[in-house]
């Protein structure tokens, strides 16, 4: 009976965990298909995690909590750096509950730690291809770390670049555009409209959109916010249990890359 009790709490508690979240997946009529059998799958395996961690082990589990890339990507860094990379959209409801984590776990990597952010753009639906171009123009202008949460407040909170229409409950119309994002950022960060825009335009951007795009199918990301750790791992909020236990996951990811650093 007390097992049973278990896993009825357990799988309830799974279930509140896909409200909380909220992230988003890439949408093609094969993820349509078979996104019934994805969230079952996503279901049983974190269900086998918290089960776990209920009986007293809490040991990280591959497959289950994190998931192995193959062929490890190289991160550019020099040695004895380890690199934390965030799969992010502003227009990704979950990613917007997601960022006031992604700054606590910034603020408890160690110092060696390098955390980046990655924008998606498999959702054109909802305008990602317009995000992503802007925050890399924003990268490319030196004016990202700056204004990365204001953007993420600017599209869910002000509402100046909402994508979603609470009136409707539907994705708004017309969406945001590339100069809308322009005001923003030359409000927030004084740069001239007109210079952000010939950055969004500029070659070293779209070189920079078709590189981030290769990364994120090579990851095998299929959804956000997702957590790559030094190109090896990857993870997201549902597979390792939690926003607590995510911090914690990458953490413990780190670590063993740290060590792996240590003995070669």
């Amino acid at each position: 009976m007390r097992t049973r009790s278990l896993v009825l709490g357990l799988s309830a508690a799974i279930c509140l965990l896909f409200a909380i979240v909220g992230g988003r997946r890439r949408q093609t009529p094969a993820t349509i298909k078979s996104a019934r059998r994805h969230r079952i799958a996503w279901l049983t395996l974190t269900l086998l995690g918290a089960a776990s961690v209920a009986y007293g082990d809490s040991r990280w589990v591959a497959g289950v909590h994190y998931f192995l890339i193959s062929p490890a990507q190289p991160t550019g860094l020099p040695a004895g750096k380890i690199q934390v990379t965030e799969i992010f959209s502003y227009a990704c409801a979950g990613c917007n509950r997601f960022y006031p984590v992604a700054d606590r776990l910034q603020a408890s990597l160690p110092a060696n730690v390098v955390m980046d952010f990655l924008p998606a753009s498999f959702r054109p639906d909802e305008d990602w291809p317009m995000f992503q171009r802007a925050y890399l123009a924003a990268k490319e202008m030196g004016i990202d770390k700056r204004t990365h949460d204001a953007m993420f407040d600017a599209v869910w909170k002000s509402g100046e670049l909402a994508v979603f229409d609470p009136t409707t409950q539907r994705a708004k119309r017309p969406a945001p555009t590339i100069s809308d994002a322009a005001r923003f950022y030359a409000q927030v960060a004084g740069v001239k409209a007109e210079a952000f825009i010939a950055s969004a335009a500029s070659f070293a951007v779209d070189v920079r959109i078709k590189q981030a795009d290769e990364l994120i199918r090579t990851y095998g990301i299929s959804e956000t916010p997702s957590i790559v750790v030094n190109g090896k791992y990857r993870l997201n909020p549902v597979s390792a249990g939690g926003y607590d236990q995510t911090i914690e996951l990458v953490k413990w990811l780190v670590a063993q890359e740290g060590s792996v650093g240590k003995r070669k």
